[in-house]
């Protein structure tokens, strides 16, 4: 999405309103009982091999007509509105070491599994663990709570539905492409302090050599592009750790308001309800995504519960030096994700 001036609109495809779509399905891609006897097929011969779940890769995840398709859903993802859904995956009938080769080797086709926490994890487990998030070192996912517009930290996010709420949890998403061309026509004085660096709070999760915080804008031009990070929990939780991180400036707190106010209007952001076995991408640099609180069901064992991926494809937009602080790297297919000294990759197959 490349801005037709310094601070002019953007345009393509990465922009859209979820007034749009919201009635529409063509976001939603559902599995052929071909593809998903090409996936059981790929997930009996991965789990009969014994290779470490951590090691699945396209070439030990064969999937010669579903890959076509997920090479087609990536291409979307990259260039195209950002985000897809994929429907039909039946993951009532399959146990949980399979539900999470299935996942894996599925994002294997999309790109390179990374680390989405200090623990080392390549799947994430988005579920409810009790902990209290006014502790700095618990991030949103492990609670109930609502989330706010944000993105993850690497190139797509995965989810996979295993179990829904009670009541509650639904996914929202937004196109932080659409939200800078209505700053810009809102109130274009605000949109210069949206390029200027905002101090974000790592969680306790800090590389050896690094501050706990890292200065980055909310929006950067780089190679023709427009790119989107933004975790205003964590900002603001930065303000309020560190007095040696940089103050925010006014026109930064009243752009961050106009942003959230402007991703949680119906007209413009796209509200999802998941089933069991959807899965659900988004591509960080141009989505911001969200979640309701929810209610879960009384019994532990139907409590909502998402696996999640972080993934960094190797054709990946070109990303400006700054996000290195946060993405140890800025190399497409080696980049994103959360390491720290000993952090070694593993697939956990509960929360922890």
């Amino acid at each position: 999405m490349a801005p037709q001036s310094n601070f002019g609109p953007v345009s393509g495809p990465g922009v859209w309103y979820g007034r749009d779509l919201q009635s529409r399905t063509d976001w939603i891609r559902h599995f052929s009982a071909a593809e998903l006897a090409e996936l059981d097929a790929a997930v009996r011969a991965f789990k009969a091999s014994g290779a470490p779940l951590a090691e699945i890769a396209r070439a030990s995840f064969p999937l010669p007509g579903l890959g076509p398709v997920l090479a087609g859903i990536l291409a979307e993802l990259l260039e195209g509105r950002g985000f897809a859904m994929l429907r039909g995956f039946p993951v009532g009938k399959y146990s949980r070491e399979e539900q999470a080769i299935a996942y894996l080797g599925i994002g294997a086709w999309f790109g390179r599994a990374r680390s989405q926490n200090a623990k080392g994890h390549l799947l994430g487990h988005v579920k409810d663990l009790g902990l209290d998030i006014a502790d700095p070192n618990v991030r949103y996912y492990q609670t109930s709570r609502k989330l706010e517009y944000h993105t993850d930290s690497v190139d797509v996010v995965g989810l996979l539905c295993l179990k829904t709420a009670k009541t509650g949890g639904e996914s929202y998403i937004a196109s932080s492409m659409a939200l800078y061309n209505e700053v810009l026509a809102r109130r274009p004085e605000l949109l210069p302090a949206l390029f200027e660096p905002f101090p974000t709070d790592r969680r306790g999760e800090v590389p050896e050599g690094m501050q706990p915080w890292f200065d980055m804008p909310i929006y950067h031009r780089h190679a023709g592009r427009l790119t989107c990070i933004y975790v205003r929990q964590y900002i603001e939780s930065a303000q309020a750790q560190f007095l040696q991180a940089k103050r925010l400036s006014a026109a930064q707190v009243a752009a961050m308001d106009l942003l959230d106010e402007l991703a949680n209007d119906p007209q413009i952001h796209l509200s999802m309800a998941f089933q069991p076995g959807d899965m659900q991408f988004l591509h960080n640099h141009q989505i911001l995504h969200s979640r309701n609180d929810f209610e879960n069901w009384p019994e532990a064992e139907r409590h909502r519960h998402l696996l999640r991926l972080w993934l960094a494809p190797a054709g990946a937009r070109p990303l400006p030096e700054p996000f290195a602080a946060r993405y140890g790297s800025v190399v497409p297919g080696e980049r994103g994700g959360i390491v720290v000294r000993g952090t070694t990759p593993r697939v956990p197959l509960e929360a922890e």
